[in-house]
Parts: structure tokens; C-alpha cells; sequence
């Protein structure tokens, strides 16, 4: 009932004609395959711009964060991706919300990832990222910036709540954080070099690299994949047969998935006429070596969930299992220090996966959030 009430106070678009529908299932006829192609930022997004940041000294540039915009009015949704992702996997997400409700929506690349630059790409450290934040708020909208309420995913999701500890975004209206806690991510440490060599490292393509995402349960909404993953790789500086780049194993374990699919010789040859066509292209490889940032994991998470609990707005957790929770979270819903909704069925890119759901539960937290600020 209360969150019935909370969505009827809502000011509603209406949709969108045309297009995809955003966060639905793609269903395929018998013998068809999926549709792994790019898509572009533009059909989610209304505006993509760099915005330059100054020094404290107010004479150089700091860096160029690139910001994914839609929407002039209203309280700003600001979003942060995950480690290793870009401001792209928000972008089935925010065409969803947006559609519904009057806001703005700020999704940016954070340092290091996706087209942002920076001087230092090196220092990821919470506390660095977390001013950037905050220099980013403070370069769109000036010293009386709108209502905001932080939306992070992961390594996101802990800047996020860093930053509101800090105070960097001083209008903050709410923190909403995806998918990451400190015990759970504190555990996972240890194996994630492990994970990182697992993953391939080249592709041949930005489509073999969608298809990979998503047959490794990477990002299970194809959707969000053929936009997400451009923001995730990059063209290789070396060719394929240069020293130092290999095939990708994500290629092989496609091709041989492909071979099995097919039928009939002329396709098989015709594989094998885009297999040779390929060594005379560029390869794609991750935008940013997640491996060479391990000094930085630990201080992303550490104390987190005491800092989360800390913060003085309005909070809601969205987890994709309840086994995620740690004793301190688990004390402080308890308490009722945050509000909290886990998410069945889906992987560790929640937004993506399950674009509606998060939708709808950021809608009525988002609703609140303005309550409690009117």
C-alpha cells in the first residue's frame, strides 16, 4: 500500500514510441540467432558531452569526465558504474526511468574507465575517486546544485557511499547502492586475480565481445549487453599476430559453439573466410587492466558497511542475493537504517539484467527520498 501510494505521487511520461523495449526478453524464432551488434549511446541517452574539470587552484584541468545525459528539470539521478564497466551500462536503465518520472539523469565515466581523462589514470584510490565526484557536481551545476540522489553499482556503489561520507555532493537527497558489501566483497579479494585471468583477453570484435558477455552470464540481458560492452573494450594497439596478443579464449569457446550451430558446408566455409578476414584487423581488448588496480581493492571496501550506515540521507540497498548481507547490514536493517530488496534471478550487474525491477524500486525510494525533502 505504501509503496502503491508513493508511485501515485509520481509525475509520469508518457512512453516513448518506437525502439526497443527496454529491459524485455528477446525471444528469437527456431534456427534464428541472437542479435549481437553494437548499439549506440543515442537511443538511451539524450546528450553526451566532456565536461572539464579544474585543479583546487582553478588554473589547469584536472580531467575530462564524459558525461550521458537526458533531461533539463527535476532532481538528478547520478549514476556510477562498476569496476571494468562505463556510464553505457546504465543506459537501459535510464531510458526505463526516465521514461517515468520527471528527473534528470547523470551517468558518468569514472576515472580511468570508459572515455573519461585524466592526468593520473593510475590513482584509483576511494578517496580520489570520491572528489572527483564531487569536482564533476560542482562543474555542471555551480555552487547551488539540484537535489541528487546517488545511484552506484560494485566498485560504483562504494564510491558512491565514500562520497557521501565525505560530504562532496552537499545536496545529496539519497544512496542507493547495487550489489556490493563488505564482507562479501572483502571475501571475494582473494580469488578475483583468478577471475581477471579467466576472462579473455582479446576479442576479435565488439560483437564477439557482446556475445561472450553475455554466454559467460557476464550481463544476462542482451539488450544492455550490445550497448554495455562498447564502453568496456577497445581496439588493440597490436595486431593479431604480433607478439604479446593471442587468441582470445572467449573466441574459441564462441567458435566452437558457432560450429555446432551451423549447418552445412557453405557456412562452415564461410567461417573460415571471416577467420582468415580477421587476422588482417585490429582485435579489442578491456578499456582498463582491472588486474593492475588490486592496491586499491581493499581500500574501495574496507569499513564500508560502517560508512554506509553512517551516512545521514536516506538509503537502500539492492542486493542480488540475501547471502550478500554482513553482519554489521544485517544489524542495521534490523534497525531500520536503510531500507533493502533483494533480486532474485539475477547476476551481479543487477541494473542490467533486471533494468524494470531496479526501475521500480528506485521509483518508489526516489519517491520517498522527495518526500521526506518537501
Amino acid at each position: 500500500m505504501e509503496k502503491q501510494l508513493h508511485l501515485n505521487l509520481l509525475a509520469s511520461r508518457p512512453p516513448v514510441p518506437g525502439g526497443l523495449q527496454s529491459g524485455s526478453k528477446m525471444r528469437m524464432g527456431p534456427g534464428r540467432k541472437r542479435d549481437f551488434s553494437p548499439l549506440s549511446w543515442s537511443q538511451y541517452f539524450e546528450t553526451m558531452e566532456d565536461v572539464e574539470v579544474e585543479n583546487d587552484n582553478g588554473k589547469d584541468i584536472s580531467f575530462t569526465a564524459e558525461i550521458y545525459s537526458s533531461g533539463q528539470h527535476g532532481p538528478v539521478l547520478l549514476l556510477l558504474h562498476g569496476g571494468g564497466h562505463s556510464a553505457l551500462s546504465w543506459a537501459v536503465f535510464t531510458e526505463v526511468i526516465y521514461n517515468r518520472i520527471n528527473c534528470r539523469v547523470v551517468a558518468m565515466d569514472l576515472r580511468a574507465h570508459g572515455d573519461t581523462k585524466v592526468k593520473n589514470s593510475d590513482d584509483l584510490s576511494a578517496e580520489t575517486m570520491a572528489k572527483d565526484i564531487g569536482k564533476v557536481v560542482e562543474a555542471l551545476y555551480g555552487e547551488n546544485p539540484p537535489p541528487i540522489m546517488m545511484i552506484g553499482h560494485s566498485m560504483g556503489g562504494a564510491i558512491a557511499v565514500h562520497t557521501a561520507a565525505a560530504n562532496h555532493v552537499p545536496s545529496l537527497l539519497g544512496l542507493c547502492v547495487i550489489d556490493v558489501v563488505e564482507g562479501t566483497a572483502m571475501d571475494a579479494l582473494n580469488s578475483m586475480q583468478n577471475f581477471l585471468r579467466s576472462r579473455p583477453k582479446t576479442f576479435k570484435s565488439v560483437e564477439n565481445a557482446i556475445e561472450w558477455s553475455v554466454k559467460s552470464g557476464q550481463i544476462r540481458n542482451v539488450e544492455s549487453a550490445r550497448v554495455s560492452m562498447g564502453g568496456q573494450v577497445k581496439k588493440c594497439e597490436e595486431p593479431l599476430n604480433s607478439p604479446g596478443v593471442s587468441k582470445s579464449i572467449g573466441e574459441v569457446i564462441i567458435e566452437e559453439e558457432e560450429e555446432e550451430e551451423e549447418e552445412g558446408e557453405s557456412n562452415h566455409k564461410r567461417k573460415k573466410e571471416d577467420d582468415q578476414e580477421v587476422k588482417k584487423e585490429s582485435l579489442y581488448t578491456w578499456q582498463i587492466d582491472l588486474s593492475k588496480t588490486e592496491k586499491y581493492w581493499e581500500g574501495w571496501f574496507s569499513g564500508l558497511s560502517a560508512l554506509f550506515l553512517s551516512c545521514p540521507v536516506p538509503k537502500l540497498l539492492l542486493l542480488a542475493g540475501v547471502d550478500r548481507l554482513d553482519k554489521d547490514l544485517t544489524i542495521g536493517q534490523m534497525q531500520g537504517k536503510f531500507q533493502m530488496q533483494v533480486l532474485p534471478q539475477c547476476g551481479h550487474a543487477v541494473h542490467e539484467d533486471a533494468p524494470e525491477k531496479v526501475t521500480f524500486h528506485c521509483m518508489v525510494y526516489y519517491t520517498g527520498c522527495n518526500i521526506r525533502h518537501t
